[in-house]
């Protein structure tokens, strides 16, 4: 019918237009079961693989997927267009709190607690198979307002709170280095990481975040990381939520 129609045309309208209603649910993970950290440089020649598999693993819902470019690779000829000296040092700090006096790429870090080699399809399988997150962060997005809230949970440890922004895609012309004359296709890639406060775990926590302070440049999303801290080094992973806008 003709009122139907009018319906329809109403409804399809408030579907496109900005700022109206929740985040669509593909835009917004609360629930996964892993997150990955991939430390990566254009510099490297084993890294495309690596890189090519966390695009493939970032459509899976249930996973927070980053890249962390890294700046040690720049002296053989390339420097990678996102490494930078805070993404080799945060890698340099899980090696620090495993014990391990050196560091790799492409690394790939499931939960802050394991590490494979990043284009090692079914190591990288396997880990995400036995990864779990204890704890659940709810997100919410209004009015350029995102609240996020993490419930108490007595017996896990105060941990820190992180706020990673990221920009989810780039192509890259590499001209120099190992990678020279190809064509790379980067995801989710690390553009700082900042820490937003501590998770109690007998109060919880509730944040609000003017998102327009956050997300600048290049950057279209964020994921929010509950880390434990040892002696300043990073530990387990206990839960995390990302938004892309």
């Amino acid at each position: 019918s003709m009122i139907m129609r009018v319906l329809r045309y109403f409804l399809a309208l408030l579907l496109v237009l900005p700022g109206v209603g929740p985040v669509h649910s593909e835009e917004l993970r609360t629930s996964p079961i892993a997150v990955l950290e991939l430390f990566t440089s254009q510099g490297c020649a084993s890294c495309p693989p690596a890189d090519e598999l966390i695009a493939e693993l970032r459509e899976r819902k249930d996973l927070v997927v980053l890249a962390y470019h890294v700046d040690y690779w720049d002296y053989i000829g390339w420097a990678d267009t996102f490494g930078s000296q805070e993404n080799s040092d945060f890698q340099r700090s899980y090696a620090a709190s495993w014990g391990k006096n050196r560091i790799y790429t492409p690394q790939m870090v499931i939960n802050g607690s394991v590490d494979v080699v990043g284009s090692r399809r079914a190591e990288v399988d396997d880990a995400i198979d036995k990864a779990t997150l204890p704890l659940r962060v709810r997100m919410g997005y209004k009015d350029g307002i995102l609240e996020i809230g993490v419930n108490a949970a007595i017996g896990l440890p105060e941990s820190s709170i992180w706020l990673v922004t990221f920009r989810s895609e780039a192509n890259v012309e590499i001209e120099r280095g190992e990678n020279r004359g190809h064509s790379v296709n980067y995801v989710q890639i690390v553009t700082s990481r900042q820490v937003l406060g501590m998770w109690d775990p007998a109060t919880g926590a509730d944040l609000k975040l003017q998102l327009s302070d956050v997300l600048g440049g290049d950057s279209d999303g964020l994921a929010v990381i509950i880390q434990q801290q040892y002696d300043g080094l990073p530990g387990p992973i206990l839960g995390a939520a990302m938004i892309e806008m």
